[in-house]
């Protein structure tokens, strides 16, 4: 679940959201960059729901920085452009387009 800095409700129940704990999230770029993130989550005091909050460059679910997703989807970004031709596969790149 992707929650802005100011949301304080839960999305599913409306209870309070507190602070939970932080995880550690891989983040991929290209040529075969990666870098690890921290990523804040909150649980619901009613419902006990635990939501994550996403950064702007990540999508849920996802490794590969949103620019690059955005990229492939758009066209920009196919296995032949330099800097991206081995990275992501293009088996990946295709599921992208084919969940769109």
């Amino acid at each position: 679940m992707v929650l802005g800095e100011d949301v304080t409700i839960c999305p599913n129940c409306g209870g309070t959201l507190k602070y939970y704990d932080k995880v550690q999230r891989i983040v991929r770029t290209k040529e075969r960059q990666t870098s690890w993130v921290t990523i804040r989550r909150f649980r619901c005091t009613r419902c006990h729901h635990v939501h994550r909050e996403i950064p702007d460059f990540l999508y849920p679910y996802k490794q590969y920085e949103a620019e690059i997703i955005n990229g492939v989807l758009e066209g920009f970004i196919t296995s032949e452009t330099i800097g991206f031709e081995d990275y992501p596969c293009e088996i990946t790149m295709h599921r992208w387009k084919s969940h769109k």
